[in-house]
């Protein structure tokens, strides 16, 4: 993130009577029609620059990889707030993206940072196996979850993984961030005598910094995501109402222990 300190003003849009211009590009004649969305987002979040063909393919499946994982907080969150708020929808979705926290897909830009400084490290000249290892270390040490690792159903490991790093490796942007995390991965399993799964957000953040995306940018991709997943919880919410049952379901299981006048 820069921090060199500019007059205010905007590259991103502008527009006139009969123009819009979206950076740099008439976006009637330049853009509608002619690109799709995930390169309208790529373009979008770079600063203007149309993204090469792997770039794009990874980007659409981190998208696809991060849109939907049935009821969790997030979706959970937003159809409570949608029964409650039937007239905003957009109270809804804005709820359920508030979970993308420390423990739901804002991790992928912990675990994205993590992996940008190991390999600026690596950049000057340290060993992979020597930055994993310390990193490893020090996550025993200080018995703190590792961003990017870890999951309550998907063991030994994430599915999404994997096939993200395939997908990498297919679209040729596969690189020292990959790299460093399967490097972190096996430290990982040696410093806890155990395997830990490495994550879809874990394999975001490698897939995504190897095609050039700085870690406070991640998230965002997250965001963008789960917005079109949150949209089909509501929808089906309209539809198949469950918050009652959600509602009726905590009332039964979280019994009341507090004194009685």
């Amino acid at each position: 993130m820069s921090e060199k300190k500019k007059s205010p003003a905007t590259a991103i849009a502008t527009s006139s009577t009969d123009q819009i211009v979206v950076r740099g590009r008439d976006l009637v004649e330049d853009l509608m029609g002619k690109i799709d969305f995930t390169t309208m987002i790529c373009l979008h979040l770079n600063g203007g620059r149309l993204p090469e063909p792997g770039e794009v393919a990874v980007v659409n499946a981190v998208l696809v990889a991060l849109m939907e994982h049935g009821l969790t907080p997030s979706s959970i969150t937003a159809r409570l707030i949608y029964d409650s708020s039937p007239e905003s929808i957009q109270g809804a979705v804005a709820a359920g993206l508030l979970g993308a926290g420390s423990q739901f897909l804002g991790s992928t830009e912990d675990a994205a940072r993590i992996l940008q400084a190991g390999v600026v490290e690596i950049e000057a000249g340290r060993a992979v196996d020597e930055v994993a290892a310390e990193l490893a270390d020090g996550f025993a040490r200080d018995r703190t979850p590792v961003p990017g690792f870890g999951h309550h159903i998907h063991r030994p490991d994430d599915p999404r993984a994997p096939r993200l790093f395939e997908i990498a490796r297919e679209s040729g942007t596969a690189g020292a961030h990959q790299e460093l995390l399967l490097a972190l991965s096996r430290a990982l399993d040696e410093a806890k005598g155990k395997h830990i799964t490495i994550n879809a957000t874990g394999a975001v953040a490698a897939v995504l910094s190897d095609v050039g995306y700085p870690w406070y940018a991640l998230r965002g991709f997250s965001l963008i995501a789960r917005s079109a997943g949150l949209i089909g919880h509501v929808m089906e919410e309209a539809d198949r109402p469950t918050a009652r049952a959600l509602w009726a379901m905590a009332e039964r299981e979280i019994p009341y222990d507090g004194d009685l006048p």
